[in-house]
């Protein structure tokens, strides 16, 4: 009998145009992953096939669901099934997504994620430790470093800042050194402690307490500062002793203010205390502005011992070399000879660190500290980390590599995209970066809008198929590549100034701003845009009010949403507090509120789910038992508005909110521009947590659009195209050229081609990253910088415009 299988026909389980595995779709070597019933989030119980060793891209709107394809189910499979294998002791130790809602996935390998998360700043997370290079810089130290003579051998951990071994106990491995003086904490003498002289002590109660403590204890605090005795002051300001006495308020007219033991902390050690130990960023940058910082003075700033501070390695210490940008050390360490420890040591660590040069980032050191990168920077260093860790046969899930790159960078990724693949792995991209787009093996395209307009898989074949899909958002800007409209260029209604500026690459720049237009500022990575536009600050003159929009999170916790950032729930809790059964029942706006005892659950206490201990476990999350969810009491969810429960309310979408409250203006206002900025598809009690960095930039330029309009403003944004698809960029765009219209004036630090092309002015900062930028290469209307020479912004701009 022939045998059909040696012919490899077309299976019908397979996507259109691939050839089927052979032994059936579910054999252990189906050439694809294929996902059944997906039902995550927005997802409508989604069949696709996706090709394994391939580069396949998930694309969509913002909201359509591809995240939700991507990592809330294929990878969260994938990292499931892992865990299913590890001792259920060691389980309870790491972090676990939970199980995703989908019927079946067969043919997937294990996978390795990498989001675009960014982690909260920390100063001692460096370019070493993300790359891992440090850890092998200090074995290098330890096993081959010139040590003095008669000094014994050290530890790779004592060549460490982060370690008790390592770290100077002076700065404590820090480097610098706070402190600070009478002047930073007391600016206006002439005030006396009642009306405030102290600036750096905290407001509202803790403020009243320290000061009703220092009158208790016998201090003047009605005289002015400058008249208190020397030696009373600099215990006021700085003494580490904590007395403790009962205080008696002073009795206030309808309030019974009972005596309490008080305890007194200095001025200096609240600043210290707050800057060091405060998980507030608000408290810690106000403490920040009452200290000094200088290098250490027992370490020079190395950060280290002294006997780690004495080895040597090429006539070098390890803190000189950690200074040196990756390329001269790369450069220093190939040619360092010695033994044969120290070529081993060395040949690894220039091979690593090539990984990082090839990606463009040769510029960085390896001291450099994380927060002060950009989250392109970022985002690479973790991608090199990848290339060297060897692995083949897995699946990389990455989430839009391409944000905060310049097209002259992307093009850089796309190589390290293709090396990942070559090397035995299955890349999977969630992109709206249409070079990358472009350079997909197969294109899954998930819409055909958000939220519930979306999550259906419109597409999943190679690119040039989606051609033919009419009900695609992204068709349009994958085969229809116009040039950018021309437009009118608008002329400045004035100049805002900056400089000298001398920041981490800036050496003493001046720039000029064009007010009343929209400016972009371009550049590759790591050229010095982020650090320019920050210097822009409502000190300058032509600045009358200042809005910087960045994209860190809107809240921290999952109480944090959507409508209590906006302002929306206090209008909302308004409306069901004037219903007929509120009245009734006396219900007040608290009442409303799942943050406060009232009306909220009290089994979850108002988070809607409870955590569940397992022994020998990871802790599970289960809906609460009694509210099944819904985060309000039985009582509370008795009222009704127009029908709906206030649990209900939070679950519709800002879309279907907006035509809920269409006669109530203070909620349409809210709703309109949250719709104008493309965000239809959240959810009103959608938790802060869930939000990403561009979802939150977005909220916070709709809150601010639904201020009644003001004088002048200058509106300052950090890459706001970032996650975003180019149809939403479309809208953004609409806005932020609406509020130039409306007289006001528009900073966009920007990657997107479509979006500088469209701008009046722009200024591009190069021509390269780190010390090879820093300066401004080119400056004026698009048309202009695009024929600028030396200007790796250009070429690009120059395709976009049709020029």
């Amino acid at each position: 009998m022939h045998d059909r299988t040696a012919d490899a026909p077309l299976d019908p389980a397979a996507p259109t145009g691939s050839p089927a595995p052979h032994g059936g779709p579910h054999a252990p070597h189906d050439p694809f992953v294929r996902v059944r019933g997906a039902r995550e989030h927005n997802l409508r119980a989604v069949d696709v096939d996706i090709p394994r060793d391939a580069l396949t891209v998930f694309t969509g709107v913002s909201g359509s669901g591809k995240s939700s394809l991507a990592f809330g189910t294929i990878y969260a499979e994938a990292q499931r099934r892992y865990f299913e294998s590890v001792a259920p002791y060691a389980r309870r130790l790491i972090h676990q997504v939970g199980a995703p809602k989908v019927g079946e996935i067969t043919g997937l390998p294990p996978a390795v994620s990498l989001e675009q998360r960014r982690a909260s700043p920390n100063a001692r997370s460096s370019v070493g430790t993300v790359t891992t290079l440090s850890n092998s810089l200090r074995m290098l130290f330890s096993r081959a470093g010139t040590y003095p003579a008669g000094a014994e051998r050290l530890d790779s951990d004592a060549f460490s800042p982060n370690t008790a071994a390592g770290a100077c106990p002076s700065c404590h491995g820090l480097g610098r050194v706070h402190d600070t003086s009478e002047e930073l904490l007391v600016p206006d003498p002439e005030l006396s402690i009642r009306e405030g002289a102290i600036a750096a002590w905290p407001g509202a109660w803790q403020g009243k307490n320290l000061r009703d403590v220092l009158d208790t204890l016998g201090y003047d605090v009605d005289r002015p500062w400058r008249g208190l005795d020397a030696k009373d002051r600099a215990w006021i300001l700085f003494t580490d002793e904590q007395p403790v006495v009962t205080v008696h308020p002073v009795r206030e007219a309808g309030r019974i203010q009972r005596p309490y033991q008080g305890t007194y902390m200095s001025a200096r050690r609240y600043v210290m205390h707050t800057f060091s130990d405060s998980k507030s960023a608000t408290l810690r940058a106000k403490a920040e502005r009452f200290l000094t910082s200088a290098p250490c003075p027992v370490c020079g700033g190395g950060r280290l011992r002294p006997e780690a501070m004495a080895v040597t390695f090429a006539g070098r210490t390890i803190a000189e070399l950690a200074a040196l940008p990756l390329t001269d050390l790369a450069r220093l360490l190939a040619g360092a000879g010695g033994s044969e420890t120290a070529r081993v040591l060395t040949g690894d660590l220039v091979a690593r660190i090539g990984t990082v040069t090839e990606l463009g980032l040769g510029y960085l050191s390896l001291d450099r500290a994380t927060p002060t990168l950009s989250s392109g920077e970022l985002q690479r260093l973790r991608l090199a980390t990848q290339l060297r860790s060897g692995l083949f046969g897995v699946v990389y899930v990455l989430d839009e590599p391409s944000a905060g790159l310049h097209p002259a960078d992307t093009e850089a990724l796309l190589v390290v995209l293709d090396r990942l693949k070559a090397a035995g792995n299955t890349v999977f991209v969630v992109e709206h970066h249409l070079d990358v787009v472009r350079h997909a093996d197969w294109l899954v395209d998930v819409g055909p809008r958000a939220g519930v307009h979306g999550g259906r898989v419109l597409h999943s074949g190679p690119p040039q198929g989606l051609a033919e899909v009419a009900e695609s958002a992204t068709r349009r800007f994958l085969f229809d590549g116009e040039p950018a409209p021309e437009r009118a260029v608008r002329g400045p209604s004035g100049w805002l100034r900056t400089g000298p500026v001398t920041r981490h690459n800036l050496r003493g720049l001046d720039a000029a701003f064009p007010l009343g237009v929209l400016t972009a500022v371009t550049g590759v990575s790591g050229s010095g845009k982020s650090t320019l536009v920050g210097v822009v600050s409502e000190d300058l003159e032509g600045v009358d009010r200042l809005v910087t929009v960045d994209q860190k999170p809107i809240g921290r916790t999952p109480r944090s949403n959507l409508a209590t950032y906006t302002g929306l729930f206090d209008v909302v809790r308004k409306l069901f507090t004037a219903t007929e059964e509120a009245r009734a029942r006396g219900y007040k706006a608290g009442r409303f509120s799942f943050n406060v005892p009232g009306g909220r659950c009290e089994t979850c206490q108002g988070e809607g789910f409870v955590s569940v201990e397992l022994l020998f476990l990871p802790s599970t999350y289960a809906p609460c038992p009694d509210c099944h969810g819904a985060r309000y009491n039985a009582e509370t969810l008795q009222v009704r508005l127009r029908g709906l429960t206030i649990a209900e309310v939070l679950d519709l979408t800002v879309e279907s909110a907006a035509e809920f409250f269409a006669d109530t203006p203070a909620a349409a206002r809210s709703l309109r521009t949250l719709l104008d900025v493309g965000l239809g598809y959240l959810r009103l009690g959608q938790p802060a947590t869930e939000l990403s960095g561009g979802e939150a930039q977005r909220i916070k330029l709709a809150s601010e659009l639904q201020r009644p309009r003001r004088a002048h403003t200058l509106y300052v944004l950090d890459e706001p195209t970032t996650g975003l698809h180019p149809a939403d960029v479309e809208v953004l765009m609409r806005q932020l050229h609406g509020l130039v219209d409306a007289g006001h004036s528009v900073i966009v630090v920007e990657h997107d081609m479509d979006v500088v092309a469209t701008a009046d002015w722009v200024i591009d900062l190069g021509p390269g990253g780190g010390d090879e930028g820093g300066r401004i290469v080119a400056a004026g209307p698009p048309a202009r910088v695009a024929r600028a020479a030396g200007s790796r912004t250009a070429r690009f701009l120059a395709a976009r415009l049709g020029s």
